[in-house]
């Protein structure tokens, strides 16, 4: 029976992994924080291990000796200036010390869940020959997950087999952080505006079993983009509100007014100490083109990027429905 090993388990990614992971007959460990919800991993029957990214003792307690995989999934993914030095300690400082503890523990192979935000803003689509461009700071999340990749390439040279996936928009069950706050803005009338953006979209069991193919088909070193199906976020909106029976958006907001709005949110945030429903970060995200191609990942992981949207969608409004996490029924 094969072993892994999972960061990130509690986490939405996580989730539709851990279910692959038990259902292919792997046998997994995986890490939680002492503040995490773990019922539905001790339902799952996984093995559960409490540890910190920050405390390279804890890790080396917690990582069995000699695993088939590790799967590193765990991230800071906060996009508020705020949460910066804690987001910097996680991404950047937890991703070398658990490669160090990976590698000194003969972990077969080490699969780190990256973000199509390390290659930064391109006005083309990005493929795994783009220039990696996250290095604005100002633009944190995005500045950290291309500093995590470099990391971990250091232990790489130190004989650490480890690849790289770079989902892009992830969108499907267990998911109550991501686009499902779209859901739950859409579903409350609550929706300030459509921003102008554009995405390509991916489904999150396809990402998820892309990650057990990689154990195998992937190659050291390498990066594999997981992209999916192309919209602009008036499509993607539009979508969810005729799901949730709610007025569809016509339009969209322009981009100046967003990053209006975000810039006076975010000083009022400086006042009051809580976090703004859109920070300068996030609006530059949902304001910018940022559409990507899998073929990488279609001819050497047998990545499924057809999924189409109305699918992804559907999956997600039901499990938030079935969770009684919206209003709407």
């Amino acid at each position: 029976m094969k072993h892994a090993f999972v960061t990130g388990g509690t986490g939405f990614l996580g989730a539709n992994l851990l279910d692959q992971l038990v259902s292919d007959g792997w046998q997994v460990t995986a890490m939680h924080r002492r503040t995490s919800n773990t019922d539905r991993l001790r339902a799952l029957g996984v093995n559960l291990v409490e540890a910190s990214l920050n405390d390279p003792e804890s890790l080396q307690a917690a990582i069995p000796d000699n695993v088939d995989a590790l799967f590193h999934m765990a991230a800071n993914t906060s996009m508020w200036r705020a949460g910066n030095a804690q987001q910097w300690k996680d991404n950047v400082e937890g991703a070398a010390h658990i490669a160090q503890v990976a590698r000194e523990k003969n972990v077969g192979r080490m699969v780190v869940t990256s973000s199509i935000s390390a290659y930064g803003y391109h006005k083309e689509r990005i493929t795994e020959e783009s220039d990696k461009l996250a290095d604005d700071p100002h633009h944190h999340y995005l500045y950290t997950k291309k500093r995590e990749e470099i990391v971990i390439r250091k232990e790489i040279e130190r004989g650490l087999d480890a690849v790289f996936l770079n989902p892009c928009a992830i969108v499907g069950k267990y998911d109550t952080s991501s686009w499902a706050q779209t859901f739950f803005l859409i579903d409350k009338n609550q929706l300030p505006g459509v921003p102008p953006g554009w995405g390509s979209f991916c489904h999150a069991g396809a990402v998820a079993r892309a990650h057990i193919t990689a154990v195998e088909k992937g190659r050291c070193g390498e990066n594999y983009i997981l992209a999916g199906t192309d919209a602009s976020f008036l499509e993607f909106f539009a979508k969810i509100a005729e799901l949730l029976d709610k007025p569809v958006p016509k339009r969209t907001t322009p981009a100046f007014v967003i990053q209006t709005i975000a810039w006076f949110s975010d000083l009022f945030s400086r006042v009051s100490g809580r976090e703004p429903v859109i920070t300068p970060e996030k609006a530059t995200l949902v304001t910018r083109r940022v559409v990507a191609s899998s073929a990488k990942a279609e001819r050497e992981l047998d990545y499924q990027s057809g999924v189409d949207l109305d699918t992804m969608l559907c999956e997600c409004r039901d499990w938030l429905a079935q969770n009684n996490l919206l209003e709407s029924k």
